[in-house]
């Protein structure tokens, strides 16, 4: 038998659309690819921020709502989403690809937006665009794997806080390359990812493909006392999240002496951010494959005291040097995003099977509604008190969040 076979009959398979032949390794690494590209939409102008306020002279009010937009339209999509079981009526790898492209063209057309209100309104299409990615991702990820979801989904994270990472990479890496050349690398990027799961990625035995739609299930979902309890738990953990990722770069420029304000970045700031959120990647991936040992909701836990103890300590290496202040982004990138894969398992595990992508996308809805608040409130808190002790508001979040979990106590 030819042994360029199985390469040739993959090629064909692909090239047709059918999906090759299923192993829950491979298409949690397909599914992973294509998380990571879909991703680098969200803070694609985020990483632009300074070049694109400079052009359109943004006032920091616009700026700040610049950064906030793709959380706006992020819960507006998953709200409408969970309303409609989406992720459960039609096929999550579906909304995934569509996802993918809607956002990839909102995210294009910001290069020939003429002003602050274009500049808004594209952003939160973009959100609303990604509540098809990242929900239904989980849900995927999750029909691939039972006894080892946690491992599966915090593998899935990590490749979307790269994916979240690489557009301050692109930034740290040549203050030369246009904003608009770096909107366009990440709209081509997530096109491709949408392309992957459309036609390398194939759905699960584990989770129900599709279920009527349900009007009560937003409700049914959550009457699972161990569910509400893992979302308490995510909302604590997003209090903090997105406004690290957002608002590190402002803080480590300023720790570094090289300017200050919400517009202000350096190169060596956007480094530092890279390695907060993709160090990320690890932390996941090593909190999931303890979780399944240890317990997904102890792992958890765990992790957001750990970053609950970062934001009390950034205050006191502020003004350290480069590599310090790289060996505590790294250390508090890797705590801050670990628990985040364990509590969506810990939703996907109390739900009810044929609705599991309802109660992923309404805990994430609920998660970035919050997000929204904490990412407005760092700037105002800078102003009063200065970066040094900013992240100090945070704290509690994490803190409340591992308190919640302490009314779970899984079998492993």
């Amino acid at each position: 038998m030819d042994a360029r076979a199985p390469v040739f009959g993959t090629l064909y398979r692909v090239i047709i659309g059918v999906p090759p032949s299923p192993s829950a390794n491979r298409q949690l690494a397909w599914l992973s690819l294509a998380m990571f590209l879909g991703m680098t939409l969200w803070f694609s102008a985020t990483a632009a921020n300074a070049p694109i306020a400079d052009e359109f002279h943004l006032t920091s009010a616009e700026t700040a709502w610049l950064t906030m937009a793709v959380q706006g339209g992020f819960v507006i999509g998953t709200l409408v989403s969970a309303i409609f079981n989406l992720p459960d009526v039609f096929s999550a790898r579906r909304l995934f690809m569509i996802g993918c492209v809607a956002g990839a063209a909102a995210n294009a057309l910001l290069v020939r937006a003429g002003g602050a209100s274009e500049l808004i309104g594209l952003r939160a299409a973009t959100g609303a665009a990604l509540a098809c990615v990242y929900p239904p991702g989980m849900k995927v990820a999750a029909g691939w794997f039972e006894r080892r979801r946690g491992m599966a989904l915090g593998v899935l994270i990590g490749a979307l806080t790269v994916g979240s990472a690489f557009p301050h990479l692109l930034a740290a890496l040549s203050a030369a390359v246009a904003w608009r050349t770096m909107m366009i690398a990440a709209s081509s990027l997530a096109i491709a990812g949408g392309i992957i799961v459309a036609t390398l990625v194939g759905d699960g035995p584990y989770v129900t493909r599709s279920a009527p739609f349900d009007p009560g299930a937003v409700f049914r979902v959550f009457a699972e006392r161990g569910t509400r309890l893992a979302t308490l738990g995510y909302l604590g953990h997003m209090w903090e999240l997105y406004s690290v990722w957002t608002w590190i770069a402002a803080y480590a420029t300023t720790s570094l002496g090289l300017g200050s304000g919400l517009i202000r970045s350096s190169p060596e700031g956007s480094a530092l951010a890279f390695v907060t959120i993709a160090s990320g990647a690890a932390g996941s991936v090593a909190a999931g494959r303890l979780a399944d040992r240890v317990g997904q909701a102890r792992i958890a836990a765990w992790a957001m005291l750990a970053s609950a103890g970062c934001c009390l300590g950034a205050g006191f290496v502020f003004r350290a040097p480069l590599a310090a202040l790289a060996v505590f982004a790294a250390v508090w990138g890797v705590a801050v995003v670990a628990d985040s894969a364990q509590l969506s398992a810990l939703v996907a595990r109390h739900s009810p099977r044929d609705h599991v992508g309802t109660a992923l996308t309404v805990q994430t809805c609920a998660g970035f509604l919050l997000t929204m608040v904490s990412i407005r409130l760092l700037p105002v808190v800078a102003d009063a008190v200065g970066w040094q002790w900013t992240f100090v508001a945070l704290a509690p979040g994490p803190f409340l969040g591992a308190l919640a979990l302490r009314g779970l106590r899984e079998p492993v």
